[in-house]
């Protein structure tokens, strides 16, 4: 099973996914990431994704493979990410047919009407518990 995360920028976000969910996960599930720029894949492998890809098609290539996908807001949006995400990404991530597991962020310029201001901690915490939830579902399929 391949979980892709995607992030941009420092990979700050992205990291601390990877670094939450790489304990947890189960036999047979591969740790993937892809990043907008070096510097966010790079952050992403240190904290623990087994490989890693860089750029535009890294992400369209990789999103279209997944079953299931984590990352900030901003990937779904076309010029998310302070412009790192192209119309491309953005479309390739929404349009996999794979669940996404998305960390809302104010700083991507769209409120989520449901939720509530939270440390970010707390949604990564949720994102991780949301994801082991949706690959124990696909385990299961699987099975």
């Amino acid at each position: 099973m391949r979980i892709l995360i995607i992030d941009g920028q420092g990979g700050g976000i992205g990291s601390r996914l990877a670094a939450l969910l790489r304990p947890r996960l189960p036999e047979g599930c591969e740790l993937l990431c892809a990043g907008t720029n070096a510097l966010a894949t790079s952050a992403m492998l240190k904290a623990g994704a087994a490989r890693g890809a860089t750029g535009e098609h890294a992400i369209v290539y990789n999103a279209q493979r997944a079953h299931l996908i984590l990352g900030p807001m901003g990937i779904l949006l076309a010029n998310g990410i302070l412009g790192e995400v192209s119309p491309a990404m953005a479309a390739a991530v929404s349009g996999a047919e794979c669940k996404k597991v998305l960390i809302p962020s104010s700083t991507c310029g769209v409120l989520v009407a449901g939720t509530e201001e939270r440390r970010l901690e707390d949604y990564l915490s949720s994102a991780v518990d949301l994801a082991l939830g949706e690959i124990a579902r696909l385990a299961g399929q699987r099975a």
